[in-house]
């Protein structure tokens, strides 16, 4: 089979496979002219097994992305055993530093027959499900300390660049928080509010207190170690729900 022929089954392979996903997936075919985003993805590969000792020997000239809104994403792989199907991996989001890895398991990729509906239904109770746990731990561990905040209060934690980080349980506290300059990665849900204007950060302190306030919802402010915040900052901020507690510095 030509090579063109190849690449055009995957293609429709991966269609098909992302319709039959649970969830929303979407899928994006790379060519053999695609070298850069080839790479990166390679290089993005989430897998110790099965998908690593096929690359290791067969270099990627062609693949096709699934893709989540959440930042999910899979890759659809030739196989080279003889067989006829394709190999399917797990792909590490760009987004999270490489401390989030870590402890974590490889989600590692399987092989899929040459039939995407039952492919679909292998994915999602096997490789999929794997691939959300390992998700979820690395994404964990990117919070880096940064406590989840509850429907009732959101925590905001100085970190030691000068920021203020936090990670609020639902989108009425990251609507305010977006309107008063955090911003939000769109892959571990944090927002973060940059520390290099110290009074426009206090003023945006100030302002996002009463309107959470407003919708019921308390403000905490958490202080690493060796880290102490500006003066005019925690003062203005509303204090914790009766029966909260702020919570301690952590230890590093």
């Amino acid at each position: 089979m030509h090579d063109h022929d190849t690449s055009e089954r995957l293609a429709s392979y991966a269609d098909v496979l992302a319709g039959e996903l649970p969830g929303a997936w979407t899928s994006t075919h790379l060519t053999a002219g695609d070298k850069d985003d080839l790479a990166d993805l390679a290089d993005r590969i989430w897998d110790l097994d099965l998908v690593a000792a096929s690359l290791a020997e067969h270099p990627l000239q062609h693949a096709a992305v699934l893709s989540r809104p959440d930042g999910a994403q899979l890759a659809l792989l030739d196989r080279h055993d003889g067989r006829d199907g394709f190999l399917l991996a797990a792909v590490a989001p760009r987004a999270l530093p490489d401390e989030a890895y870590r402890a974590v398991p490889e989600p590692n990729g399987i092989a899929l027959a040459d039939d995407p509906f039952l492919s679909a239904e292998q994915v999602a109770g096997d490789l999929l499900a794997r691939y959300d746990r390992a998700l979820a731990q690395a994404r964990h561990n990117a919070l880096d300390g940064i406590q989840p905040s509850q429907p009732n209060r959101v925590v905001l934690t100085w970190q030691t660049d000068g920021s203020v980080a936090t990670a609020p349980a639902d989108d009425r506290a990251g609507t305010i928080l977006l309107a008063h300059g955090f911003i939000q990665d769109p892959h571990s849900g944090i927002y973060r509010l940059e520390g290099d204007d110290t009074q426009a950060q206090a003023r945006a302190l100030r302002k996002i207190g009463p309107r959470l306030d407003a919708l019921g919802i308390g403000t905490a402010l958490r202080h690493p170690a060796a880290r102490t915040a500006p003066t005019s900052a925690p003062a203005s901020m509303p204090a914790a729900p009766a029966g909260t507690r702020t919570p301690t510095a952590r230890t590093r």
